[in-house]
């Protein structure tokens, strides 16, 4: 892995905050709370602090390199599990040079909106590649997947509209919603019974109203790693007179022969509406997209207010995500190596006792439940060699935390083997399992 020293204050030049005189110096900035502050909340939170204080503070870990199924955290190369990388693409040497010829020729940003100065060739390129990819009339980028979401959804969802979510949907999904003037129906996770219950209530029952249907799932759920029961939504949506819109930030270079995602995986991709994406998983770059038909696309093009007031995605990234769809399209071994990874490390998690809630996909969640005791494998792990990444509320129900594993195509047999070492030295240390 590079070195990235030069990139590190040195240790004589780093400010010796500690917790106690951090806390200190919160104590002096600290107002007179003794009257309504909307600041009293933030002055108030000490859980991040107290878990520095007690060295189980999982988040915000500064990366020092990557390479493969490795990353240098403070000098230490550890075996990552629990990145989104699903193909192992990031570190691709094709891409890389992609994207630095697109630096070269259109520098590091687009400085405006995609109304205005944003719009590059490259987008287009990018979108009408997409299109013909997910076998849909148009697509449409955003400088995010959380823009994306956003926009499609505020756009789309009118006052007298419904959108039925199911519970486990990305919060992404969840602030669209709260960005639209649309009705939001939660059903029961994956529970078809419990969305059509709401639909035919909505439809027929004494809560009939007007207005359209949109029914929102996530393809691959992120925390639980579960697929949508695509094929009984879209009966119900045909049943009701409903869209459906796909969120395939998990599923699109993962699911499906050609890595088209759930809808592909199914045999329905003639019966979604919507596909929502993005660019940071699979495609090794940052940014999102949706695709459907051109009417709809340029409908959200014309009025989304996150796509609009947003400064475009730059070319460097768009250059990358394409290179990364050229891969996709023709190196299904990327795939099949993932798959292979994937079944070894979900059935070596298994024999150790440990629970992974049914997962269908390379998201490979290891139920803990105790929010504390999830920290405390989280540095367990860390200790033993492994990098993992803990969901804990509210990223997951209270008491429901998780260690959330996943695996790319670039592990190594002995990166999995010391990921499931290290997972049962820790489990039985802590009682967990065993």
């Amino acid at each position: 892995m590079s070195n990235l020293s030069e990139y590190r204050l040195s240790e004589t030049s780093q400010p010796k905050i500690t917790v106690q005189n951090r806390l200190d110096i919160s104590e002096q900035a600290k107002p007179d709370l003794s009257i309504n502050d909307a600041f009293s909340k933030a002055y108030a939170f000490t859980r991040a602090d107290d878990a520095i204080a007690a060295g189980i503070h999982p988040f915000f870990q500064s990366i020092e390199a990557q390479d493969g199924g490795m990353v240098r955290v403070d000098g230490q190369d550890l075996i990552v599990t629990g990145s989104n990388d699903y193909l192992g693409l990031t570190q691709d040497a094709r891409i890389k040079q992609a994207a630095r010829d697109a630096l070269n020729d259109f520098g590091t940003s687009c400085t405006g909106s995609r109304f205005l100065t944003g719009t590059l060739s490259f987008h287009n390129v990018l979108e009408s590649r997409l299109a013909s990819f997910l076998n849909k009339e148009s697509a449409l980028t955003f400088s995010a997947g959380f823009l994306g979401c956003l926009s499609v959804i505020s756009s789309l969802a009118g006052r007298h509209d419904t959108l039925y979510f199911d519970r486990e949907n990305h919060a992404c999904l969840y602030d669209g919603a709260r960005l639209s003037f649309g009705t939001l129906k939660k059903y029961q996770h994956n529970d078809m019974a419990d969305l059509e219950r709401l639909l035919e209530r909505d439809t027929n029952g004494s809560g009939s109203k007007p207005g359209g249907k949109m029914i929102v799932t996530d393809g691959v759920f992120s925390m639980s790693g579960h697929i949508a029961n695509l094929p009984e939504i879209v009966a119900l949506a045909k049943k009701y007179n409903a869209r459906v819109l796909v969120d395939d930030a998990h599923a699109v270079g993962v699911l499906g022969d050609n890595g088209r995602g759930t809808a592909e995986y199914y045999g329905l991709e003639d019966d979604v509406d919507l596909i929502l994406g993005t660019f940071s998983k699979s495609f090794a770059s940052v940014g999102g997209y949706v695709a459907g038909d051109y009417k709809v696309v340029n409908w959200i093009k014309h009025t989304a207010r996150p796509f609009i007031f947003t400064a475009a995605l730059p070319a460097m990234q768009m250059a990358a995500a394409l290179k990364a769809l050229d891969i996709v399209e023709t190196e299904p071994q990327l795939r099949e190596q993932l798959w292979k990874n994937v079944h070894t490390l979900q059935s070596g998690m298994q024999a150790l006792g440990y629970d992974t809630l049914g997962t269908q996909s390379p998201i490979v969640p290891v139920f803990v439940g105790d929010d504390d005791m999830a920290l405390a494998l989280w540095k367990c792990l860390r200790d033993l060699g492994v990098f993992t990444t803990p969901s804990i509320p509210p990223a997951v129900a209270p008491n429901e935390s998780i260690i959330r594993t996943s695996i790319n195509a670039n592990h190594q047999p002995e990166h999995i083997e010391g990921i499931l070492n290290a997972f049962e030295k820790a489990g039985k240390m802590l009682g967990i399992i065993g």
